[in-house]
């Protein structure tokens, strides 16, 4: 088996390709930084006065999650991710159960995402008695309230990504260099020209006092659970990982700057945005939040307002895509360590493509549009269901990041999470993480708003990984794997050759020294026990 794990770290390799600092950023910010886009609206309808502080409180885990994905992507630079990183440290079974909480957000990606990029496109469509075309709704059968032309448009856009993806079209690093890059200047300039032209303090205030006095907690716990929704794509950083030469020195700059990035951001526009308009102007808006701002910064409105819609339609577009490209890189590693079927990773013979994993998930995401669109807001049902993947999928990640630090002390970590304590353990001394640990309780209480909250995501979520779990202990008994167990790796031969893979070339002698170290502090353990043994042995 430590063979196929081999081979399979052989074949991740060649799918790397050289990028710089300012390249990396951009490609995490064209992804992680459309999530703003979507979640801004859902939160202010949610939260109402108190977006802000809903934003910051999921902001600060947010980094604390940043801060631990950046140690162990830089530690363990392979395409897996989440689910790799859950199976390095707590086994087959865990990296599984983690693989199936991602995959379910990378298909939910597909939804949302391409949901809230035609959200965008209907800023432009024209309105018929006081209702834009986008909002136009249908009845049927039990079902009311069916926004026909938005579904419409969602699954044109979501089978166009499949069948580009399938032809083998795929975004270029190029392109997301320069989209982060307009993005970027983009909302930095509508944030200060809203500050600067647009904001009124006393309507913040006035909107704040309103909800702290009015607002039901659990209101605000399920506006700062959603608000999980504005920092989640980490795990595409991850993923991005085996693509990235030099890792160890790009990932911990790219990632540590785009976490401050997205949480500038997240609290910066809902603050402005509710000096600027009223917290029902987003609610009765949820589609376009970003673009009514700007629509709404005097003088340049009229310029800003469309752009922003465009650049906005575009990004989350790729974001959507993401989601296509992230289940086929997720299931390909999860069949490589023999946690899912080989069969989904089939190649087309023509266009060299994993086409029934793009395939399937496209269909799947297509689907959990269409079933959003029965329920009275596609964007908040959806987001439900992306909060569940998140949180739990984290909560895996931060167990494995605190186990991983005692049982594989020797890979060099780059960078490390900080606030650390020294304890001994058989033999090392081993930094235990206490920001871990304060995340993980973080992320757990964001787990705990989710399915206090969330009507659909309490359901939905925990039936999708139960299902997956069915399969998996299915595939594994007929094919004769342990169940609750693990399958062997030669994780030490595995770790050289990714770092090696990498050019890591400082890294793969720092590891091989600590091992060398083990080796011979063992050695010399044995041979001091020996000669006592000996003397009960004469006796």
């Amino acid at each position: 088996m430590s063979t196929g794990s081999n081979t399979g770290a052989e074949k991740k390799s060649e799918l790397r390709r050289d990028v710089t600092v300012w390249g990396s950023y951009t490609w995490g910010y064209a992804d992680v930084g459309a999530d703003i886009y979507a979640a801004l609206g859902l939160v202010i309808a949610a939260s109402q006065g108190l977006a802000p502080m809903a934003f910051a409180l999921a902001g600060v885990i947010y980094i604390m999650i940043g801060l631990g994905y950046t140690e162990l992507s830089s530690t363990y630079p392979v395409a897996g991710g989440g689910h790799y990183f859950a199976l390095r440290g707590l086994g087959d079974f865990w990296g599984f159960v983690a693989g199936a909480a991602l995959l379910l957000d990378y298909t939910i990606d597909i939804a949302l995402f391409a949901v809230a990029s035609a959200g965008y496109i209907n800023f432009f469509l024209p309105s018929f008695f006081g209702v834009n075309v986008g909002q136009y709704v249908i009845a049927l059968g039990p079902f009311h309230d069916i926004k026909i032309f938005w579904l419409i448009e969602t699954m044109v856009l979501i089978f166009s990504l499949m069948f580009i993806n399938i032809r083998g079209v795929r975004q270029s690093s190029r392109l997301n260099e320069i989209l982060g890059a307009i993005d970027l200047i983009l909302e930095t300039t509508v944030v200060l020209l809203g500050f600067v032209l647009a904001w009124n303090p006393q309507l913040l205030a006035s909107q704040w006092n309103l909800a702290i006095h009015t607002l039901p907690i659990s209101k605000f716990m399920y506006g700062s659970s959603l608000a999980i929704i504005s920092f989640v794509g980490l795990e595409s950083i991850s993923q991005a990982a085996q693509e990235t030469r030099r890792p160890a020195t790009i990932i911990p700059r790219t990632s540590i700057a785009l976490i401050f990035t997205v949480f500038i951001f997240a609290v910066g526009f809902s603050t402005v945005g509710l000096g600027i308009l009223p917290w029902q102007h987003f609610a009765s808006n949820i589609s376009d939040p970003v673009a009514q701002i700007a629509k709404n910064i005097p003088y340049l409105g009229f310029i800003a307002g469309p752009f922003t819609a465009v650049l906005g339609a575009t990004i989350l577009l790729i974001s959507a895509n993401t989601g296509v490209m992230g289940a086929s890189r997720l299931t390909l590693s999860m069949s490589q360590l023999h946690l899912v079927t080989g069969w989904l990773d089939k190649i087309h013979p023509k266009f060299h493509t994993p086409v029934r994993t793009i395939v399937i998930f496209s269909m799947m995401g297509a689907l959990e549009a269409l079933l959003a669109f029965l329920t009275p807001s596609a964007m908040d049902t959806l987001g439900n269901m992306y909060a569940f993947g998140a949180t739990a999928g984290y909560m895996i990640v931060f167990v494995s990041l605190i186990v991983l630090r005692y049982k594989d002390p020797y890979s060099p970590r780059p960078y490390k999470m900080p606030v650390n304590a020294k304890i001994k353990y058989r033999g090392n001394v081993v930094d235990f993480p206490l920001l871990g640990i304060l995340g993980f309780c973080g992320v757990s209480f964001i787990l705990f708003e989710v399915i206090f909250t969330h009507a659909i995501g309490r359901i939905a979520g925990p039936a999708w990984v139960i299902l997956c779990l069915v399969y998996y202990l299915l595939w594994r008994k007929r094919n004769k794997l342990p169940l609750l167990n693990s399958v062997k790796h030669n994780w030490e031969q595995e770790q050289i050759d990714v770092l090696t893979g990498a050019e890591e070339y400082d890294l793969v002698e720092a590891y091989k020294n600590a091992l060398a170290q083990r080796d011979k502090k063992v050695k010399h353990d044995i041979s001091k026990a020996a000669p006592t043994d000996k003397i009960h042995d004469n006796r």
